[in-house]
């Protein structure tokens, strides 16, 4: 399926990124494996997991090198791009994976947790975007014909939100958004972008209830290549009539998303400029509250 490809995994050296290089390199793509080797919180742990990975490929016939180049840094990014394209001839597909999590509620989040989780999950996913997008505008530009790829990660917490993960779920949401507009700005390109949002036990849910978590004897369905394939499939030629899709991916299952969208409405009495008196009786009736009572936070 993806013979001749060239790819970059962000954050490929653990979990699911693990799991996406080595599912890619099984279908025959040329695997570039990001990983700066730091902790769950983004701290410096003196560790190689690209370079692990990377001889696992190898050993089992694939092609792949390492990187630790930072995702949040600008410029390495861009500079990246040109290191793969000079060494392979070209570059076919992106996937952004890369992550840290520093969790806390509102009042307590402090503002250097806050950077560097927008800069990590954002920031990083935009960089490689955007550097891998200029290159094949570029290409395009010249006369040459492109099919690339854009594959990012989002999570339920960025599509329903999730107490405690405020800034997580901030950066995972605007992935998601900046995914249907790099859908809508690259198709002319023959570039697609579309994200995956896997349901997976990882180092992430590590001390949540899914730490007791048993699988089953035949097949684990949290396991963390479940949504691997899936990332395979967007990262083909075959994926070009999808773009600016965010698919969840749940054991076996994998579902369509939709965005935001209008659930019912509340129109002016006088068919003109709503005023603020008649607000909250028209609002209630619309999220089926009655007078007195109080809507579900959960409800959209």
């Amino acid at each position: 399926m993806l013979d001749g490809r060239v790819v970059v995994v962000t954050g490929g050296g653990r979990g699911i990124g693990r799991a996406h290089c080595l599912e890619l390199a099984s279908h025959g793509a040329t695997v570039v494996v990001n990983d700066l080797g730091v902790g769950l919180h983004g701290d410096t742990v003196g560790e190689s997991p690209a370079e692990e990975v990377v001889t696992e490929i190898r050993k089992l016939g694939g092609t792949a090198i390492p990187d630790s180049t930072s995702v949040t840094d600008w410029d390495g990014i861009g500079r990246l791009i040109e290191r793969v394209v000079e060494e392979f001839g070209h570059l076919d597909g992106v996937v952004n994976n890369a992550g840290i999590l520093r969790d806390g509620m509102i009042t307590t989040m402090q503002e250097a947790d806050l950077d560097q989780v927008l800069a990590v999950h954002l920031k990083g996913t935009f960089a490689l975007t955007h550097h891998a997008c200029a290159h094949w505008r570029a290409v395009v530009k010249a006369g040459s014909e492109v099919s690339g790829r854009i594959v990012n990660t989002t999570s339920g917490t960025g599509l329903a939100g999730q107490v405690g993960q405020a800034a997580y779920g901030a950066a995972k949401a605007g992935i998601a958004n900046l995914t249907m507009i790099t859908g809508m700005e690259m198709g002319r390109y023959g570039v697609t972008a579309n994200a995956v949002s896997p349901v997976a036990f990882t180092r992430m849910t590590a001390g949540s209830a899914l730490t007791e978590y048993t699988p089953p004897a035949d097949w684990d369905p949290m396991a963390p290549e479940n949504s691997s394939p899936v990332v395979a499939w967007l990262v083909s030629e075959a994926s070009d009539w999808l773009t600016g899709a965010v698919l969840r991916v749940d054991g076996g299952t994998v579902h369509r998303t939709q965005s935001w969208t209008l659930l019912g409405s509340h129109s002016s009495a006088g068919g003109g400029r709503l005023s603020a008196e008649e607000i909250d009786a028209g609002l209630r009736t619309v999220f089926g509250v009655t007078p007195g009572g109080i809507p579900s936070l959960t409800r959209r």
